[in-house]
């Protein structure tokens, strides 16, 4: 994949990742705030004041999530990003630390929720 093909796919995965923590926020699941700076997506729990961080690596062609529970590193791979040591998918993975850090019921992230 090209420089340019990796960044427009991992702007819409922030996008989507954004848009379906917004969605959640106005359903009343989660008490979240989002804050985008360039490739850099902050998750900040109202309730804890606690944060995951979901960003692009472009050199390594990466995603990258970070949380209480760790930090993972996310590759493209036959249409969606895959944990480099475990092959978790991204949206899975977020959905769990999501779950985690709300303190909530289950929450599903996912770019179609």
């Amino acid at each position: 994949m090209t420089e340019t093909e990796f960044l427009d796919l991992a702007d819409s995965t922030l996008a989507a990742i954004e848009s379906a923590l917004d969605r959640l926020t106005d359903e009343d699941r989660i008490d979240v705030e989002c804050s985008r700076n360039g490739n850099v997506l902050e998750i900040e729990f109202l309730h804890n004041g606690s944060k995951v961080i979901v960003n692009s690596q472009a050199a390594m062609q990466e995603m990258w999530l970070a949380a209480r529970s760790g930090g993972f590193h996310y590759r493209y791979v036959d249409g969606k990003w895959v944990d480099t040591r475990d092959g978790t998918d991204l949206f899975d993975a977020l959905s769990q630390v999501t779950t985690e850090q709300a303190g909530s019921g289950p929450v599903v992230v996912s770019p179609q929720s």
